[in-house]
């Protein structure tokens, strides 16, 4: 554990909950990096008196802790006590999450066993119990995370950004995507851009196996005057946008950029509308899913 250092903030108190496997081990140490008293799991009945030494007024505390399931039947009354020492304290509760594909893999690479699991239960079966578990917990939780695109440096990254940096621009964490209309739609996109209404790559053979992120194909894209339009348009929209999400409490936003195969044109535009919002001061990264996949 680390003390905060004096600091002129106010007091708070970040309790971290949330599934097995989901990222609070990262989140709490990346908290304690920016000067946060860390402490994992606490045991629930002593959560009260934690709160009210870190609410007195001499000390400008910041401090953070993790309750689980690890609690067991511990877990029932926390609901009720953090109803109580949010009336009383500057209290806030972050719940996070992973899809079970990404969670039953994270199980398997660590080799770690499951908090609920007797040695009985396959993984799957651990996971919709822990979800059943945390659902009113989950439901007292200012903001939610899904971490399923995260790795431990991202989490952590995001996190730093979100509690230490004083610009909108770091409250919120996106992720653009391209895809091919062709493999189907990606389930988990907040907005869906389609741009095959630009000319199409593929058709011209030296183009044909190569991507959006060859210079020569981008610059192909790039010579119709619709492709300039629709970047600064969507820019301009989504800078537009951001700050109004923001406002509503969201943490991440997926972006997806889909075209016929996901090869030529949606990967040139989500590097590019990727490159336009890290210059506007957004924390923004690009992936591409089916551009390993047959043209």
């Amino acid at each position: 554990m680390n003390r905060a250092p004096a600091a002129a903030k106010s007091s708070e108190l970040v309790i971290i909950t949330g599934m097995s496997g989901s990222g609070k081990g990262s989140v709490l140490r990346a908290l304690e990096d920016i000067g946060y008293y860390a402490v994992d799991n606490l045991p629930v009945e002593l959560i009260p008196k934690f709160a009210e030494l870190v609410s007195d007024a001499s000390s400008n505390r910041q401090a953070a802790l993790v309750v689980d399931v690890r609690e067991g039947e511990g877990l029932k009354q926390f609901p009720a006590i953090f109803k109580k020492i949010r009336r009383t304290s500057n209290a806030r509760l972050i719940f996070l999450e992973a899809d079970d594909e990404a969670l039953m893999r994270r199980f398997s690479e660590t080799r770690r066993p499951h908090p609920l699991d007797s040695g009985e239960l396959p993984i799957a079966e651990s996971i919709r119990r822990e979800r059943i578990l945390l659902e009113p917990v989950r439901a007292l939780a200012e903001f939610s995370i899904n971490t399923s695109k995260f790795n431990v440096h991202d989490l952590r990254d995001f996190i730093k950004q979100k509690f230490s940096a004083e610009g909108e621009q770091a409250k919120i964490l996106i992720y653009i995507m391209s895809f091919g209309f062709r493999h189907g739609l990606p389930p988990d996109c907040d907005l869906v851009f389609d741009v095959r209404f630009l000319p199409n790559p593929n058709y011209i053979p030296k183009f044909k196996k190569l991507t959006g992120r060859n210079p020569a194909v981008a610059k192909y894209i790039r010579s119709f005057p619709q492709t300039g339009e629709f970047i600064e348009r969507i820019t301009d929209l989504l800078i537009y946008l951001l700050p109004h999400y923001i406002h509503e409490g969201k943490s991440y936003l997926t972006i997806g950029f889909g075209c016929t195969g996901g090869h030529h044109r949606s990967v040139m535009i989500a590097d590019q509308i990727r490159k336009n919002l890290a210059n506007a001061g957004y924390q923004a990264k690009v992936s591409h899913r089916d551009t390993a996949k047959t043209v």
